[in-house]
């Protein structure tokens, strides 16, 4: 889960060159909103600032997210990531939340007695080209790094021009002599803003909860999945994401009668397809069935390997006692047990006429009992 060198410093360096935008134009917004009369311009300028704020969080949860993983994080740092968005977000409806209290005051004062002037238009327009550069930068990082974190930092940069732009008109509005325009753009920009937190916050959160894959991703995963040559069915299917990317769990299944070995390889063969065709998956667990134990048999209680070999001894003792020392057994499990029984050479009796007796002596006590397969290697 964890980013390489290059990718955390690239990671940081578009956080950083954004802090640097951010810390200028809002005090440039600030500073020019109050000389200029604008409390649009000045709401806009603390919405920069706020974008400074948590640049320097992105930075700093960037490079815990981007840990290794150890003994008390197994599965990587990455949550850090999805923690640190919610704080972005809620950050974002707080400030959204003062700036709309304090300019619906405003406008129910009344008109106030100075109207914005055209310095105010000046800077509201530096924002907006600045601001779109470093969302169109900080984006493209983010979705290179498949970076909710970035991603999200980069939306809030974006709210910054879009909200700069309302600032424009406001106070154009405003020096025409629509004095309430001003304090209504202003509003305005606070629920653009708290949008845009709501949306952060909430997607994280349900990543928090382990919220599954969408349907239409889950779906085109397992079509892939099942395009894998040996694979009859994938079910016990789990999804979820961290820090933006997804983690798989699944339970394939493959023929009972093929080796352990070829089970795995199949189901390496399916994480491969996977991961070659879906870039944003970043772990893949997987477990191979050689029936589905979804369905109702799957707790039926079938004996294991010592009691199915001493069942075997006492029915074969009773044909004959050197049949007792078989070279190999061989279990299948499905809904049954098939079995596979080897003979480096056999008394008296062929493998047919032996698997016939053991059929038929079986199969009344037995049940669990399926076919049953005798081997002479001589």
């Amino acid at each position: 889960m964890e980013r390489n060198a290059t990718e955390q410093k690239a990671a940081e360096k578009v956080t950083l060159i954004g802090a640097v935008i951010d810390a200028f134009l809002g005090a440039l917004k600030v500073v020019v909103g109050t000389l200029s009369h604008s409390s649009a311009l000045i709401a806009d300028g603390i919405h920069s600032l706020s974008d400074l704020l948590t640049d320097l969080l992105v930075v700093v949860v960037i490079r815990i997210s981007g840990k290794e993983a150890d003994k008390e994080h197994p599965w990587g740092h990455g949550r850090f990531e999805t923690v640190g968005t919610v704080i972005l977000g809620s950050v974002l409806i707080a400030i959204a939340g003062a700036m709309g209290y304090e300019n619906a005051v405003k406008l129910f004062q009344g008109e106030p007695s100075q109207t914005p002037q055209w310095p105010a238009l000046l800077a509201a327009a530096i924002s907006i080209g600045a601001k779109e550069w470093i969302y169109h930068y900080t984006r493209a990082i983010g979705e290179k790094l498949k970076s909710d974190l970035l991603i999200a930092n980069a939306w809030h940069s974006r709210t910054d021009a879009l909200s700069s732009i309302v600032v424009l008109a406001g106070v154009a509005g405003a020096m025409m002599g629509i004095w309430w325009l001003d304090a209504v753009a202003a509003l305005a920009v606070s629920l653009l803003v708290a949008k845009i937190g709501w949306s952060l916050t909430w997607d994280s959160i349900k990543e928090l909860v382990d919220t599954a894959l969408p349907a239409e991703r889950v779906t085109a995963l397992k079509e892939v999945i099942m395009d894998v040559e040996g694979v009859l069915d994938v079910h016990s299917f789990k999804s979820r994401k961290m820090a933006g990317r997804g983690i798989l769990e699944m339970h394939l299944q493959v023929k009972p009668g093929i080796s352990a070995s070829e089970g795995h390889y199949i189901g390496d063969s399916a994480v491969c397809n996977i991961l070659q065709k879906f870039d944003d998956i970043a772990h893949i667990i997987f477990h191979i069935d050689t029936y589905n134990d979804e369905s109702d048999n799957y707790c039926k209680t079938l004996p294991m390997r010592p009691e199915v070999s001493d069942i075997l001894s006492d029915r074969l003792s009773q044909i004959d006692t050197t049949l007792t020392q078989w070279s190999q057994l061989t279990l299948h499990y499905s809904d049954k047990i098939e079995i596979e029984l080897y003979y480096t050479s056999l008394p008296g009796i062929t493998a047919r006429q032996l698997e016939q007796q053991l059929q038929q002596s079986l199969s009344a006590s037995a049940p669990w009992c399926g076919r049953i397969q005798v081997w002479n290697k001589s």
